[in-house]
């Protein structure tokens, strides 16, 4: 996700300080990577910077002193463009779970234990872990009084997580087929 144009995004409501952008931010995207206060200021910086964002003033409220940015014109037209953009899909695909999989079989080839018990053990673990974080997000999104915005994120999240545990039951069953292909190598 592009932080920067969220950040532009939650602008092109009116001018924001950094906190009410923070906040925003979680509302909207609850089940996002957490945002850090840092990382919001450092990225209006680089976004005036750029001249995407501007500063419009600074005030304190008989508190410390928070300055309000807001979108330029040239920061309306980055955003409008980038919203269009078709996300491509991963030409590659960085599978941890795969890579450990083939370690666990390297590991076991080396000791000289069997293949596939380790790399069997680990599937079952990981999925065990998978299911609980779906179980998480089933109970989270059929909360009472959900916002569809933490139904539509834990949607996607479920999504995912599904896809990965039907490619852990496939990568079980063709075990003993990747062993003999990894031990030829």
């Amino acid at each position: 996700m592009s932080i920067r144009h969220v950040l532009l995004g939650l602008l092109a409501g009116g001018p924001s300080h950094g906190y009410d952008l923070k906040r925003r931010y979680d509302e909207r995207f609850p089940q996002a990577r957490p945002l850090a206060y840092g990382q919001v200021y450092t990225t209006l910086q680089r976004l005036v910077r750029d001249g995407l964002a501007a500063v419009e003033g600074t005030d304190s409220d008989s508190g410390p002193e928070r300055t309000l940015y807001r979108s330029t014109d040239e920061g309306s037209r980055e955003l409008a463009g980038w919203a269009e953009e078709i996300a491509p899909p991963a030409p590659f695909v960085a599978n941890e779970i795969f890579a450990k999989v083939v370690v666990s079989i390297l590991v076991a080839a080396a000791a000289d234990d069997d293949r596939t018990t380790g790399a069997a053990a680990y599937l079952q673990a990981q999925r065990a872990a998978h299911m609980e974080r779906m179980r998480e997000l089933t109970a989270l999104k059929t909360t009472p009084g959900a916002d569809l915005s933490t139904v539509l994120s834990a949607d996607y999240a479920l999504a995912h997580l599904d896809a990965d545990v039907r490619w852990m039951t496939t990568t079980a069953s063709r075990l003993a087929t990747l062993t003999a292909e990894v031990d030829a190598a």
